[in-house]
């Protein structure tokens, strides 16, 4: 028998809200002794049932709920059920891109609170960063080899967030090892390496995918400046729009090479792309010095933003970032930024692009807003799934 979470005075009105979370001091008391990621029912101070979720006893986020149906057993059925839903919402923008790449679950969003499945044409990438989701490895996995009986699985849980459910980093193939980690997806016609176990997250950014789009529709004829270019994919679209000079810039030597290797991968003229391998700020001050300009410069970070205390820190980051891309801009220009900092609100965003652009001492206009890719979707219930904000802006 499962054991029972129950909660203190008014503290079910999130749940009530079909919010996937219940912290630790909105707990009262516990009956039974549930184990790390076990299964227990949530109830209402008066004994009122709620919810069904995984228990961590470590994590501030004590319970993640799995079904608010109190009829919903957590079986193999229930994964399986999942997993075909999350892959039928995703079936028209798949068919509409030809992607062979994509996310499958994106965790709370989805459902599966903690599971993060990306899929990499005959590759599957599981990332389960909670207590729940480590304890439902295997069930999780038969279903996969179920529904796609051709694909390898691979573990990539070796995010720092385990930490905090008392989980150590996980690794590894889920399924017999094959001869290789890497494959090469396609997504509206450009095609892409991945290294499933190497590559950034499980192997890649899916979520820039429509935004790697927009960058293709505004680069033409223009010389382009791709910052934190990683294995250059905004760059693709770019040359594959016939942008006149594509400057790729990542600390990376690794990197590079996998962007040189896509560039060669879609055939696409290397006479007017370039590689950096620099610092970008350094860079962007150099650049600055040598009154070096641009017509277009992506500007696609890291997280700048891992918790609240660090948020003035991050928020001076964008700011001082911003202002050199502007600087740095031709009149006309335009500059593609983003902030992938869930914790970076998108009116701060806003709100701290529009400063950096006083300090450049340049007119700024938002022309475009983007977001993270519809196989990233943000539940109604959990508006914490939104997180990746862009700004398309012209620099007069």
């Amino acid at each position: 028998m499962s054991a029972i979470i129950y909660l203190k005075v008014s503290r079910e009105k999130s749940l009530l809200r079909k919010h996937p979370w219940v912290f630790s001091k909105a707990i009262n008391k516990i009956k039974g002794n549930p184990m790390l990621g076990d299964t227990v029912d949530i109830c209402d101070h008066k004994g009122n049932w709620l919810a069904r979720g995984a228990y961590s006893p470590e994590s501030q986020i004590r319970i993640r709920v799995w079904t608010f149906d109190q009829s919903e057993e957590i079986d193999q059925e229930f994964f399986r059920k999942k997993l075909l839903n999350a892959q039928k919402r995703r079936d028209w923008f798949i068919e509409q891109g030809q992607l062979t790449g994509y996310r499958l679950i994106a965790g709370e969003s989805d459902g599966l609170p903690g599971i993060t499945i990306d899929k990499y044409d005959n590759f599957i990438v599981c990332q389960l960063l909670s207590a729940g989701a480590d304890f439902h490895r295997y069930t999780l996995v038969e279903c996969l080899k179920s529904l796609y009986p051709d694909c390898h699985i691979y573990e990539r849980s070796d995010v720092d967030v385990r930490k905090k459910e008392g989980l150590e980093p996980v690794t590894g193939w889920l399924t017999a090892p094959h001869t290789t980690t890497q494959t090469v997806i396609e997504e509206y016609g450009i095609k892409i390496h991945v290294d499933v176990a190497q590559g950034h997250k499980t192997g890649f950014y899916l979520d820039q995918r429509e935004s790697r789009v927009t960058a293709g529709r505004y680069a033409k004829g223009k010389s382009v400046l791709n910052c934190f270019s990683y294995t250059g994919t905004f760059s693709l679209h770019c040359a594959a729009n016939q942008a006149k000079e594509v400057i790729n810039v990542d600390v990376s030597e690794q990197a590079l090479d996998i962007a040189k290797q896509n560039l060669a991968l879609n055939q696409l003229d290397d006479a007017n792309v370039s590689f950096i391998k620099e610092d970008v700020f350094k860079l962007l001050r150099r650049f600055r010095a040598e009154k070096r300009t641009f017509d277009m410069i992506i500007l696609d970070p890291p997280k700048f933003v891992e918790s609240k205390a660090q948020l003035t820190g991050a928020c001076r980051g964008y700011k001082d970032i911003n202002m050199l891309a502007m600087q740095l801009l031709n009149p006309n220009g335009t500059l593609l930024t983003f902030s992938c900092s869930g914790l970076m609100e998108a009116s701060l965003f806003q709100k701290v692009v529009a400063d950096a652009a006083l300090d450049a001492k340049r007119n700024t206009y938002f022309v475009e807003r983007l977001h993270q890719a519809p196989d990233h979707p943000v539940s109604s219930n959990y508006p914490e799934g939104y997180y990746l904000k862009g700004l398309v802006c012209q620099v007069e």
